[in-house]
Order: structure tokens, then sequence, then C-alpha cells
């Protein structure tokens, strides 16, 4: 059994914390997060570490301050440093060129794609076969390198698409005579 829930999240210089309820609010250099906790989830800081606990003595009480803990570490780590997803375009013609709050792809279509960025995420094209995907949110960055991603995933016969930078795509062998 894991026990991700007993070890405190330390909090970073530069980093503020308030607890109101069961809502718990972060902020930092690279933005504001807040997050509501389940009732079974009790949080506390102490010093410049916050602790998590459950409430109840259940086997769901204590999964959920697991990831109560995991959540909120990662709310810190990202207010702190932040994340990022880095996206490899493959295939002849396949481009992206970010443009203000909107991400221009061409991926072979008969027309041009336009993804409009969320707010909190930043977007650069540092080449024309590279995108990266940047945010103080692990969840929403996330979401929209998955977003980009599903226009053209990777096929396994060539290998062309849109994937991951570290994703390595299974190629699977042409039909023979």
């Amino acid at each position: 059994m894991s026990r991700i829930a007993n070890s405190p999240v330390e909090i970073p210089q530069g980093v503020e914390i308030n607890l109101d309820g069961n809502l718990v609010s972060v902020k930092g250099k690279n933005g504001e997060l807040s997050r509501v906790i389940h009732q079974l989830v009790e949080a506390s800081i102490d010093g410049s570490t916050l602790k998590v606990k459950s409430t109840a003595n259940s086997k769901h009480a204590i999964a959920l301050a697991g990831t109560t803990r995991a959540l909120i570490n990662n709310m810190v780590s990202g207010v702190n440093q932040g994340f990022e997803k880095k996206l490899t375009l493959i295939g002849v013609g396949y481009r992206a060129q970010a443009k203000g709050k909107v991400l221009n792809l061409t991926l072979g279509f008969s027309h041009p794609v336009n993804f409009d960025v969320p707010e909190g995420i930043s977007i650069e094209t540092p080449s024309q076969t590279e995108i990266i995907v940047k945010g103080c949110d692990k969840q929403l960055v996330g979401q929209v390198a998955a977003d980009i991603r599903a226009y053209r995933p990777p096929e396994p016969y060539k290998g062309k698409g849109v994937r991951y930078s570290d994703e390595h795509v299974v190629r699977k062998e042409a039909k023979k005579k």
C-alpha cells in the first residue's frame, strides 16, 4: 500500500498557500491555482510544510488523502516552476505556427487547423515541427497537448502525425504480396 499521504508537501520560498475550509489556494510567481478538497481529507500548514491526512479510517479516505497530497504537490510545483509538454510533428508538409492565442496547424488536411489556446497556457513553436505547451496547471497542460495530438495521432505504418517528443511509436510492417 502506498504511503504518499504521509509525506509532507514542502512549500518553497515565494509560494503562498491559503487554507479556507475545504478550499486550498496556492499562489506563486507563475500564477495562482485553487482546488476544493474532499471532506474526508484535512490539510494543515506546519511552518514551511503542508500535511494531508484523512479524517476517517476507511480505505477510500486514505486513497483520497494520497490523491489530494499529490494534487497539492503538483499545484505547488506548478506555480513555482511550471510544467511543459513537447510535441513533434512528423510528416511531409506538417507545420505549426503560434500567432498570439491561436496555434495554426497544417496537418495534411484540405484546410488549416486553428487551435484556440485556453487561458493559463502558453504555446511556443521554436521550429515549424516543434510545439511546446507551458503552464502552471499540470492537468490543463496535459489536456491541451492531448487535444493537439488528437488532430493527427501518429499512425503505425509510416509514423506520420503529431506525437509527444518522448513517445515511441511501434511501427508495423506493410502488407506483403
